[in-house]
């Protein structure tokens, strides 16, 4: 980002693909679909169980991320072209060469009316950083922070020195895991925010209850009361038709054709929504020969995933993340089945009518499905799929260790983020254990360019690089959908992890 550079503020954008946006509406008007105030709104997630948490900087469920973002506020987070928009930092600028970025922030109290401050916004980095806390999940991301050298440049200014020059700094700082804190925060049972909900109870794997806080910077929220529930598919599913619940994220296509007449309940559904695929172990036989991993490329029958696990609601993937993101390489052709030449790869790296453990799990829809579907299509060209299913709650940091196949999926974020969680050694989540260092040192070179240009075609190299020899199949860009109940109101259309995304403050009731 060019020095001095801002971004304007979120209110009234919204993204082409994604996950349920509620709200984002004015409080004025006076007529039937006119905002008003009171009542409770229930919603429901895929749980993770006992790993469910109320510390923002350990999220990894969707469940989790939800009810953090109702209780805190991030410094930054995504608009719906996956750009950083202003949060709590309304504006930023960074020097010449991306080395020094000083954030101004915006007028915000915390729960217990502390006002935030620049000590709040370092204490929160400093939590985050620590490298004897427990599952940090933005800590290698922000890993060029110079705690040492970062500042408070005055009451409402922060200066964040950085140990090498990055350009995606603010986009960095609206990924998960990333919410500000108050100084001196240590207990995760006890959470004081500045979002717009006030923390009343939790139990993980059961339940989450909020009030409405009326001191929000933004403004106060519409509902009294949020809950937010965990269940499995099923459950979700029925629970919206009862009208026990009022949102149920993330349904099936199966549940969408059968609400599809249904009058108390409608489906929100944004197409390209993150990626699906499959992540090959890169650091170990066979997959560490990159003609083995090329063979379950070719082997893969994209269309037919998408049209049975997806039913039909995605675009076909092509082994690369952010299908339609900025820096995305549209010009790499599409990737085929060629089960002749997969054959001949399987052949030549020894792999022939072998068998290798796919790991996968009921964690989100469609992952055993996928594998059984994937397991048969391998089956033609002579690799024997063996599929393993694992606990829900646990399995995205089972499958980090475990299975030579696993499933993979991805919610909406910069492709430099993604690179950098996923794909870079020492990553948080580097299910495909790709790990190279001149890979590394070419993808800082990226982050380094502050022309946006020039840093595009270095990310295109990249790219095609992980395209080409890397452990990812991305054989799907799934429609993401969603139930609402026909009481809900000012729902619109995100992407999922971005700022509009699970906004239950700007939602109200019939």
């Amino acid at each position: 980002m060019p020095s001095g550079t801002t971004r304007r503020g979120f209110l009234g954008l919204t993204g082409a693909a994604g996950a349920v946006l509620l709200g984002a509406c004015s409080s004025g008007g006076t007529g039937p679909d006119a905002p008003r105030k009171g009542g409770t709104l229930r919603a429901v997630f895929p749980g993770a169980g006992a790993k469910e948490t109320m510390d923002p900087h350990a999220q990894r469920q969707f469940v989790d991320i939800a009810r953090h973002k109702a209780v805190f506020d991030k410094l930054v987070d995504l608009g719906p072209t996956l750009r950083p928009v202003p949060r709590l930092a309304q504006r930023w600028e960074t020097n010449d060469d991306a080395t020094v970025w000083r954030f101004h922030l915006r007028a915000a109290t915390f729960h217990d009316g502390h006002a935030l401050d620049a000590d709040d916004v370092l204490y929160s980095l400093a939590r985050i950083l620590d490298p004897k806390g427990v599952d940090r999940r933005a800590r290698a991301s922000l890993a060029s922070i110079d705690l040492r050298r970062s500042r408070a440049a005055g009451k409402q200014v922060v200066e964040i020195v950085l140990t090498r020059p990055n350009a995606e700094l603010p986009s960095l700082l609206a990924m998960t895991g990333t919410a500000v804190v108050r100084r001196g925060y240590a207990d995760p049972s006890k959470p004081v925010g500045t979002g717009p909900f006030r923390f009343q109870s939790f139990t993980a794997g059961r339940s989450f209850a909020a009030r409405r806080f009326d001191d929000h910077w933004e403004g106060a929220a519409h509902l009294d009361e949020l809950r937010i529930l965990s269940a499995e598919t099923e459950a979700r599913a029925n629970a919206v038709q009862a009208g026990e619940v009022e949102y149920a994220h993330e349904m099936t296509p199966t549940f969408a054709r059968v609400v599809k007449a249904d009058r108390k309940v409608r489906i929100i559904a944004a197409p390209r929504s993150g990626a699906e695929g499959i992540v090959m172990k890169t650091d170990r036989p066979p997959f560490d020969d990159p003609d083995a991993a090329m063979a379950v490329k070719l082997l893969a029958d994209r269309a037919r995933l998408v049209e049975v696990v997806f039913g039909g609601r995605g675009a076909v993937g092509n082994d690369m993340y952010g299908k339609g993101f900025a820096y995305y390489p549209g010009n790499v052709p599409q990737r085929e089945r060629d089960v002749d030449e997969a054959h001949a790869l399987l052949r030549k790296t020894g792999l022939l009518n072998k068998e290798v453990d796919f790991y996968t799990s009921t964690a989100a829809n469609g992952f055993v499905d996928a594998a059984h579907l994937f397991a048969e299509q391998a089956g033609e060209a002579g690799l024997r799929v063996k599929v393993v299913t694992g606990p829900p709650e646990s399995y995205y940091t089972d499958q980090l260790k475990t299975g030579l196949l696993g499933s993979h999926r991805c919610g909406a974020m910069p492709i430099p983020t993604y690179i950098s969680d996923r794909l870079l050694t020492g990553s948080p989540q580097n299910a495909s254990a790709w790990e190279r260092a001149d890979f590394d040192k070419q993808f800082r070179q990226a982050q380094s360019i502050v022309d946006e240009d020039q840093r595009t075609q270095r990310y295109g190299v990249l790219q095609r690089r992980i395209h080409d020899e890397g452990g990812l199949l991305i054989w799907g860009h799934p429609d993401w959908l969603n139930a609402v109940s026909t009481r809900v109101h000012g729902v619109k259309a995100a992407q999922p992890n971005t700022v509009d995304w699970a906004r239950f403050d700007n939602v109200w009731l019939a």
